[in-house]
């Protein structure tokens, strides 16, 4: 067949778990004898040889700016949710039009709900073609743990907004492709009231685990290291790594002075930066590897109370050889026996002593 991949960002380096998805769906078509084309959002440079050597056409376009006068003139003016406007660009519809005009395609999937903004323009161009969406979230179902658990805050009362508009738009482009993936039996069965058929597949989040075996570097880190890894502006995280911070290290350094939190990831928001001022946490910032942490770690946590879709970082720290302690939330959408290997706590104390164990 000949593919067309739409992803939000190019999937290598596989800094992310989107990105991880991607790449392995990306990877899979390709070896399988797939003609695959790739358009994405991509801030400067040439895509990584890796990608040119699995994809027969690779475009790429510059991310739209979208600050935070955008998002509240949107929130204020407009029925849309944040997430259909957040990678809007006429840059990219003229790329993608050209594109659909030039080129025929069998197959045309859209990797996340932010991409599937493209989806009628690309039934227009190419009504022939199977369009599949690939829900990396059940994003109305995300919306709404986010405003139950963030309770009495404005953050909440947005959440809760969003939640209605996303319901409405993730309903659209669930209806409006042929068919749909999900991640997880969970994240199907939220999707699959908005089908009237049965055309919403499982397809499971997963990792090149043998490329976890052994690290590429020798990281020595002080203390009896706890490692988070993950996009640190991503709202779920930053309010997995506060209610660490606040709730449980200190219980944790009770029993274990030693003990220091690493949060490892990319674009730290402003209430993780200030962490850095604590002495029993390290923040890293943007990291070209994950592995040499994940390898040095005596503990790995995933104290997430909030999210939908499967959490790779947790296949990522278990394929390196961590011990890992998550909440249920963290551990949604893994199977049996990945949830067995690791332990279970949704409380702050016994989330502590936990940790402690390990």
């Amino acid at each position: 067949m000949r593919v067309l991949l739409l992803t939000p960002a190019l999937p290598y380096p596989t800094h992310q778990g989107g990105a991880l998805r991607n790449f392995g769906i990306l990877k899979g078509l390709a070896e399988r004898g797939h003609a695959v084309t790739l358009i994405s959002f991509h801030h400067n440079g040439a895509p990584p040889d890796v990608l040119r050597d699995l994809c027969e056409r690779i475009e790429i376009v510059a991310p739209p700016p979208r600050s935070k006068l955008h998002r509240v003139r949107d929130l204020l003016l407009t029925m849309q949710p944040d997430l259909a406007r957040r990678l809007e660009s006429f840059a990219f519809r003229d790329r993608l039009r050209d594109l659909l005009r030039t080129e025929t395609f069998d197959l045309i999937q859209f990797e996340g709900l932010e991409m599937a903004i493209y989806l009628s323009m690309t039934r227009e161009l190419q009504p022939r073609a199977k369009l599949i969406y690939d829900a990396h979230n059940a994003e109305h179902a995300l919306q709404a743990v986010i405003a139950r658990v963030e309770t009495r805050t404005l953050p909440a009362l947005y959440s809760r907004v969003q939640a209605g508009r996303i319901a409405r738009f993730e309903r659209l482009i669930t209806q409006s492709a042929d068919a749909v993936i999900a991640v997880s039996d969970e994240d199907a069965a939220a999707l699959r009231p908005w089908r009237t058929d049965n055309t919403i597949f499982m397809l499971p989040n997963g990792i090149f685990a043998d490329d976890y075996a052994q690290t590429r570097s020798v990281l020595q880190l002080t203390g009896a290291p706890i490692v988070f890894t993950g996009k640190m502006d991503y709202r779920p995280n930053v309010d997995a790594m506060l209610w660490f911070a606040d709730a449980i290290l200190p219980r944790v350094r009770a029993q274990r002075p030693d003990a220091r939190l690493y949060i490892v990831g990319q674009q730290p928001h402003a209430q993780i930066a200030a962490l850095r001022a604590l002495d029993a946490i390290e923040v890293t910032g943007w990291v070209a590897d994950v592995q040499p942490f994940l390898h040095a770690a005596n503990v790995y946590i995933a104290p997430l109370r909030m999210g939908s879709g499967t959490r790779l970082k947790i296949l990522e720290a278990m394929a390196a050889g961590c011990a890992v302690v998550g909440t249920s939330a963290a551990v949604a959408g893994l199977n049996a026996e990945t949830r067995a290997a690791l332990i279970i706590a949704d409380d702050a104390l016994a989330f502590a002593d936990a940790v402690i164990a390990l």
